[in-house]
C-alpha cells in the first residue's frame, strides 16, 4: 500500500494502528537487546574476564552502556503509551517514539558490533577486531538504514 492510498481509516484509527504497529515492532528489537544485555552482564562474573586487558574491559563496558541505552530507548514508547494513552497523545507518542526507536536501533547495532569486535579481538587479535567489527557495523547500516532509503526513493 502506498502512502497516498485511502485506507478508509479515520485519523484516530490510523494513529491507533500506527502506535500498535510501533509497539509490536519493538517486541522484536527488545528481545534481541535483552538477550545481548543478559550475556554482557554475565560475562563480568567469569574468571576469564578478570584476565582481560584494560582495552577489552573498556570495550565490554562500552557494549554494556550501549545495550543499556538501547533498552531504555526501545522501551520508552511502551512506557509513554502506558502513561499517556488515555490523554489522546498518540500522535506525540508516535512522532517522538519513532525517533527514540531509531536511536535505540543505532545503539543496539553499535552494541552488537562492539561485542563482535571484542570477540574477534580476543580470539584472533586486533586486525580481526577491526575487520569483523567493521563488517558487522556496515551490515547493520546497510540493512537497517541504506536499504530503507533506497526503497523510499523508488
Amino acid at each position: 500500500m502506498t502512502s497516498g492510498e485511502d485506507t478508509g481509516e479515520t485519523p484516530n484509527q490510523r494513529l491507533s494502528r500506527n502506535v500498535s504497529d510501533l509497539l509490536s515492532e519493538l517486541r522484536v528489537a527488545q528481545a534481541g537487546v535483552q538477550i545481548l544485555f543478559g550475556f554482557l552482564l554475565s560475562v563480568v562474573f567469569t574468571s576469564p574476564f578478570r584476565e582481560a586487558s584494560g582495552f577489552e574491559k573498556s570495550m565490554h563496558l562500552v557494549a554494556v552502556v550501549l545495550a543499556a541505552l538501547a533498552t531504555a530507548l526501545l522501551a520508552s514508547p511502551a512506557a509513554w503509551h502506558r502513561i499517556l494513552f488515555r490523554e489522546g497523545r498518540r500522535d506525540d507518542i508516535l512522532r517522538v517514539g519513532n525517533k527514540t526507536v531509531l536511536a535505540g536501533l543505532v545503539c543496539l547495532a553499535a552494541a552488537v558490533s562492539d561485542v563482535v569486535a571484542l570477540i574477534a579481538k580476543v580470539v584472533y587479535g586486533p586486525v580481526a577486531m577491526g575487520v569483523v567489527g567493521g563488517l558487522v557495523a556496515i551490515a547493520f547500516c546497510v540493512l537497517w538504514f541504506v536499504v530503507p532509503a533506497l526503497i523510499r526513493r523508488r
